[in-house]
């Protein structure tokens, strides 16, 4: 094997990873956008986990941040909690998350 083999190897390699790890990151963030929404919506035990995780599941490979955004802000319109606050929530939910990824590999 040359040189340049062992690189690509070593770039797909990294390349795997870091989508691996933006997949768990995005997950997990939906899972934590979804508990704060259903709080707002006064779910709570097994239905407020129920939502969150359909946010994650529901949709899993097809859907944007957009996507989350807008069914959040679209469930939670009634509420009068709007779509600047719900896309702001989701960048804590993803530093949060990407945080306890980090903390995890350690």
């Amino acid at each position: 094997m040359t040189t340049f083999d062992k690189r690509e190897q070593g770039f797909e390699a990294k390349f795997a990873h870091d989508e691996e790890f933006m997949f768990k990151a995005t997950a997990r963030s939906n899972k934590l956008l979804g508990l704060w929404a259903a709080s707002q919506l006064g779910l709570s035990g097994d239905a407020g986990a129920s939502y969150a995780t359909a946010l994650v599941t529901d949709h899993l490979a097809s859907r944007t941040m957009d996507d989350v955004v807008g069914k959040v802000a679209g469930d939670l319109a009634d509420k009068g909690v709007p779509r600047e606050q719900v896309a702001q929530k989701l960048q804590e939910c993803l530093h949060q998350a990407l945080a306890q990824l980090e903390a995890d590999k350690q």
